[in-house]
């Protein structure tokens, strides 16, 4: 067992979203943990939860394990986590979620190994926590920053803002 003295569990209350927000916009990390969810109004999320929804059939969907909730999961010697996502363009954060959840798992003494899907592109990438505990927890430790700012961060116009849910809160 894992001692929380070694272990602080404070970042256990952040969120695999808040981690990948953080790499594709941090004003978009900031909305999102202040209870701002455009989301629901975006057809780029539905296709996303209609993919999700088609794909891996037979498989235990949505598992909440604490704050983070996982696409699906194996169950053999090592717990296998899976995300589902629709394509690379934003594959930093992908990976960093998974890592995210590969680190938030340790700390509770569960043994695992990520696997980011991409059914669309009919590819797997797996993902090892192994010398990534740094980056890992240098993500957790700007999302913390990020969430206690008294405002979003300014935003900055890249291509992603486009498709994005939260467009018309920046931009509009």
């Amino acid at each position: 067992m894992v001692s929380s003295k070694e272990y602080p569990l404070t970042d256990l209350l952040i969120r695999g979203t808040e981690i990948n927000y953080l790499f594709i916009c941090p004003t978009k990390l900031w909305y999102f943990s202040h209870g701002l969810t455009m989301e629901q109004e975006s057809e780029w999320v539905d296709l996303g939860k209609f993919l999700h929804e088609r794909s891996y059939f037979g498989e235990e969907k949505e598992v909440q394990i604490g704050s983070i909730k996982i696409d699906f999961i194996k169950k053999g010697d090592i717990i296998e986590v899976h995300e589902i996502k629709k394509g690379k363009s934003m594959e930093k954060a992908h990976e960093m979620q998974a890592l995210y959840y590969l680190h938030y798992l340790k700390k509770l003494s569960i043994r695992a190994r990520a696997v980011i899907n991409y059914p669309k592109l009919r590819e797997t990438k797996e993902i090892t926590l192994e010398g990534r505990e740094s980056e890992v927890e240098e993500a957790i430790g700007k999302v913390e920053q990020i969430k206690s700012l008294p405002a979003p961060p300014k935003p900055v116009k890249t291509k992603k803002c486009k498709k994005c849910a939260y467009y018309e809160l920046c931009w509009v």
